[in-house]
């Protein structure tokens, strides 16, 4: 009987020390962050060149922070990293210009990016012509 309410007694012990610990690590979190929630973000600024691993900077009120993020390499400069888009289809390639067209609707803007509703794009028309089908080797021969 001693040995059950030693073991209770334990394991009480082992919950309220979880339960402080927890505790002591929200109240750090509060006090490293800002009770400020009208937060106001640039534009990624890559650390070099003009892609790669970079920094925001925020302000809220007087307070400001820095962020890390990244700017994909392959990414249109033109548009931004924070601006995401759904494009349509490629149309169909202009014999005048030798460029085919598409545009993209704005899906989804990080950070409060200011970007454009709708954006447009270019490239050049394939001079290669893309076959069908191709006849498989071997077979429907007699």
């Amino acid at each position: 009987m001693q040995v059950r309410g030693l073991l209770l007694l334990l394991v009480l012990i082992l919950v309220a020390a979880t339960a402080e610990a927890g505790k002591n690590k929200k109240e750090k979190a509060k006090k490293d962050g800002s009770k400020c929630e009208d937060w106001r973000w640039g534009p990624c600024v890559p650390n070099s060149k003009d892609c790669g691993l970079g920094y925001r900077e925020g302000t809220c009120k007087d307070e400001s922070k820095k962020l890390k993020c990244k700017i994909p390499c392959n990414w249109k400069k033109k548009f931004g990293a924070d601006c995401k888009y759904k494009f349509e289809s490629w149309g169909g390639c202009s014999a005048q210009t030798g460029l085919k067209t598409r545009s993209g609707i704005l899906k989804k803007a990080l950070y409060n990016a200011q970007c454009e509703e709708i954006v447009y794009v270019t490239k050049p028309c394939s001079s290669k012509i893309k076959s069908k089908s191709k006849a498989k080797k071997g077979k429907g021969k007699d």
